[in-house]
């Protein structure tokens, strides 16, 4: 579906498996990488173009490190963080702002190790954590709307007061129906 959605030039919304969906597809039929994936799915993969979150700085500030095989308790990416919008991206027209603050829930992340091979193919990294070092949100800039992210709008998306990525992804479905008829 990510692959229609990206070569069709259909409005995409990715979140959080979404997003992570969507780097594994972009390096797969852009950059060619066909065993790449998530290591939650397939540790084998030469191209791990998504990875569990490994380095974890507790309340004292001391950076702890687990793998696959540790205890997972307590290594999850939780909870409203900021990020940092690219301007003149998609989201950052959706938001209107330079710094934004969104709810997560995932442990796993896109591997900054493949990040450069992944942005010189084309895929625009649009939103990035407070502190730079994380993905937050890709683009396709030859695509008319497509955006990903690892956090979840629906958290604070209400009935009243639509998530802005909720809002920019009807609009440009509502466009490109107007427009194909």
């Amino acid at each position: 579906a990510v692959q229609f959605a990206r070569e069709n030039k259909v409005p995409y919304l990715g979140i959080c498996l979404g997003m992570q969906v969507a780097v594994i597809e972009f390096a797969r039929n852009v950059l060619g990488w066909k065993d790449a994936n998530s290591t939650e799915f397939d540790r084998t993969s030469q191209h791990p173009v998504v990875g569990l979150i490994t380095e974890w700085e507790d309340a004292t500030g001391a950076v702890e490190t687990r793998t696959e095989t540790s205890d997972l308790g307590g290594t999850m990416r939780l909870g409203a963080q900021d990020c940092l919008l690219e301007p003149g991206s998609l989201v950052h027209d959706c938001y209107a702002n330079d710094v934004i603050v969104e709810r997560h829930r995932h442990r796993y992340e896109v591997n900054n190790k493949l990040l450069p091979q992944l942005v010189e193919a084309g895929l625009k990294i649009s939103g990035r954590s407070g502190d730079g070092a994380l993905v937050e949100v890709v683009e396709s800039p030859d695509h008319p709307w497509f955006v990903a992210c690892q956090f979840h709008p629906e958290f604070t998306s209400t009935p009243r007061d639509g998530h802005p990525l909720f809002s920019g992804f009807v609009k440009a479905a509502l466009a490109q129906h107007q427009k194909n008829g």
